[in-house]
């Protein structure tokens, strides 16, 4: 009898651990993979090894900034592909509402319209982003970049810099 109440009693705390993590998983903040190259040299500088094992960089990812859609110039954001709701991409976000878009050969560049924003890669020769499929709606972005957690020698605040593609109206 003992035993049971002692299995029941780690159930039931485990489930609660499982059921806290599941929410500050779904609301505060969550860790996903980078990979690819487009975010080069930001995220994945080369395939580096941990225990002679190859691994991408993996990332920290907040959640609180989707309350009021509270980005900024230079943010690197995990959104959902406006083609295929299934891909994630992990981009840098480079024109935000009522911000021009300074597109090459363009004499009369688009503005980015309320409930969207421009993002592009860091390196752009390897990078499928707002240059092939448009602005993507803010209701797709996922969480904001702000840490690498994943590998060791890599682990640090990730750098919020803003790239001159676009302008202010």
């Amino acid at each position: 009898m003992g035993t049971r109440k002692v299995l029941w009693s780690l159930a039931g705390k485990l489930f609660s651990v499982g059921v806290v993590g599941l929410c500050v998983s779904d609301c505060v903040a969550s860790v996903a993979p980078v990979r690819g190259s487009s975010m080069f040299p930001t995220f994945n500088p080369q395939k580096t090894t941990f225990m002679g094992i190859s691994t991408d960089d993996y990332v920290l990812m907040e959640k609180l900034c989707l309350n009021h859609y509270q980005f900024s110039h230079g943010d690197i954001v995990v959104f959902r592909s406006p083609s295929n709701h299934k891909e994630c991409h992990i981009k840098r976000i480079t024109a935000l509402p009522g911000d021009w878009i300074g597109i090459r050969k363009s004499f009369n560049p688009p503005i980015v319209p309320e409930g969207r924003c421009w993002v592009e890669g860091d390196n752009s020769s390897s990078s499928m982003d707002s240059r092939t499929f448009g602005t993507i709606p803010l209701g797709l972005i996922e969480g904001r970049v702000t840490h690498i957690v994943w590998p060791p020698q890599r682990m640090g605040a990730v750098q919020r810099t803003e790239r001159s593609t676009a302008g202010h109206t």
